[in-house]
């Protein structure tokens, strides 16, 4: 069981970690700085923000003065705008506002197919990753009909697509079209938004309490189980410690397909057709 100390290779050679730090709502400052710096003293090294989370600077100062090597972590970052020059742009800030040179991957954060010009702001990152800018490029939350058209029209698909997934939304479809097609999937939101009533299931609770885990902890193993990147968020120091400590059980077949069986189908975030 190696799954926290092996990589995934994307499709463009960068290898990324199988599990990460996600940083979704904290705020800039000492609360992101404290989660990043408590993260990867505990061993992660994939850390995930976004422009939209307005707290790069702090995600960079965290990784300045935590002592890792820059080349050690693998840093993401998504950009909200679209547009070829928008992309451009905002890279160029974000690069900025965390302190460093290149990022190992950006992510167009939703389609906005409202907007129309996702595939010239694919078009952005991979040009972007051929200067050398990026390691990797990939979108966050684009669904087939998206990812298809970006491969179509530019021969490139995203190396990885960061969606929703979770025991309630484990989008099967989504999953197999990426296996398919050489495209990463990595869950946000993986244990449902905590308070989602998933810890409360009487499978999730019969497994943790056969293996001695927590909910928390089946719901992130079966996220990896299941080949997915994972970067669960926490802000408190013990449950960031408290996922990361995943790796030295695993769930059984018969495990797993309880588990897959909670699908609901049914969003708990926003829709990408919608969110514009």
């Amino acid at each position: 069981m190696s799954e926290l100390s092996t990589a995934i290779t994307l499709s463009g050679g960068a290898a990324i970690p199988r599990y990460g730090y996600g940083t979704f709502k904290i705020e800039d400052g000492t609360d992101v700085r404290s989660g990043v710096a408590t993260a990867l003293e505990t061993g992660y090294r994939l850390v995930d923000t976004a422009v939209g989370y307005q707290n790069e600077t702090g995600v960079g100062q965290a990784i300045k003065e935590s002592g890792v090597a820059r080349g050690d972590i693998f840093l993401t970052s998504k950009t909200w705008e679209h547009g070829y020059d928008e992309v451009r742009r905002n890279l160029q800030e974000s690069l900025e506002r965390l302190g460093t040179d290149y990022l190992d991957l950006y992510l167009l954060h939703w389609p906005r197919p409202q907007v129309g010009k996702y595939v010239e702001s694919w078009q952005a990152l991979l040009d972007a990753r051929s200067e050398g800018l990026l390691r990797a490029a990939g979108v966050s939350n684009f669904t087939v009909e998206h990812l298809a058209r970006c491969e179509t029209e530019t021969g490139s698909a995203p190396e990885i697509n960061q969606v929703e997934l979770h025991p309630y939304f484990s989008q099967p479809e989504l999953r197999a079209w990426h296996e398919e097609h050489g495209v990463v999937t990595e869950s946000w939101g993986p244990l449902a938004l905590r308070g989602g009533g998933l810890f409360d299931e009487p499978v999730v609770r019969a497994v943790a309490e056969a293996h001695g885990r927590t909910p928390a902890q089946v719901v992130l193993r079966w996220n990896l189980q299941r080949g997915n990147v994972v970067i669960p968020k926490s802000v408190t120091p013990e449950r960031i410690r408290e996922n990361w400590a995943v790796l030295d059980f695993a769930l059984s077949d018969k495990d797993l397909a309880e588990i897959d069986a909670l699908d609901t189908g049914v969003r708990m975030g926003g829709d990408p057709l919608e969110v514009n």
